[in-house]
């Protein structure tokens, strides 16, 4: 074998030799080195929760839910010449302001999947990296409507990186400075139900964030695993806390 054609091939494997080092360095940081990053930002943003709840103030304001609009029907009006009904009690609910992106405001557990960790306010790739981010415009948790929540799958500490385990029914906890609100999981909708019941959708399907009647809970996350491809959707309905009565007895 000449010596150009042996040069030419240990060059070639070289260069196989340094892409190889590369992408396993590439991969030590994806999942290594972003989780330790992001367990150093939990660690001082649930050492600091504490005081922001102590600083939130709480309003209380009346409740008047959304009332679906539906066919007009023509009804006939009878005179009633009797005391007229007495007026209902105000419902009221329990508010909090939103806080800055980046920020710190909620302590979300999962029993289910073992997950315990510290929800910022924001889904810009910087909050995200710190973990959970609620997505402004939508509802804060323990609040009418849906209040939506997304998270890493498998970087950065993945903290829904379980969330395809959860099954009907498991409860997901979410405390705030109003106290704990405790959501159970709800059947995927058929639109995005897949064979093995879970909720994926395209990242351009925005009605899982739209409004809805009652206090949601939807969790995102990207699906399948190390792809960014679709989106693994969990939809969990307010069971107990602060503003349930108010919001589910309305």
């Amino acid at each position: 074998m000449r010596p150009k054609t042996i040069r030419a091939i240990r060059g070639t494997g070289w260069t196989f030799i340094w892409l190889g080092v590369y992408l396993l360095g590439f991969v030590a940081y994806q999942l290594w080195f972003t989780n330790l990053l992001t367990a150093r930002e939990q660690s001082a943003l649930a050492a600091g929760l504490d005081e922001h709840f102590a600083e939130v103030v709480v309003e209380e304001v009346e409740y008047e839910p959304v009332i679906p609009s539906g066919p007009s029907t023509t009804t006939t009006t009878v005179p009633d010449t009797g005391p007229p009904p007495p007026e209902p009690e105000p419902r009221i609910l329990l508010q909090e302001a939103a806080s800055e992106e980046g920020e710190a405001f909620a302590q979300i557990r999962i029993p289910a999947v073992d997950l315990d960790v510290t929800v910022v306010e924001g889904v810009r790739r910087r909050d995200l990296k710190k973990g959970p981010g609620h997505l402004p415009g939508t509802p804060l948790p323990g609040q009418p409507g849906n209040a939506v929540v997304s998270g890493h799958r498998t970087t950065y500490g993945a903290p829904f990186g379980d969330l395809g385990d959860l099954a009907i029914g498991d409860l997901i906890e979410v405390e705030t400075a109003l106290g704990t609100h405790v959501y159970a999981v709800r059947e995927a909708p058929e639109r995005c139900r897949t064979d093995d019941g879970l909720c994926v959708v395209a990242p351009t399907d925005l009605w899982v964030t739209e409004p809805r009647e009652g206090a949601w809970l939807t969790l995102t996350t990207c699906h399948p695993r190390f792809s960014s491809r679709q989106r693994l959707i969990v939809f969990a309905e307010l069971v107990s806390g602060p503003n349930a009565e108010v919001i589910v007895g309305a």
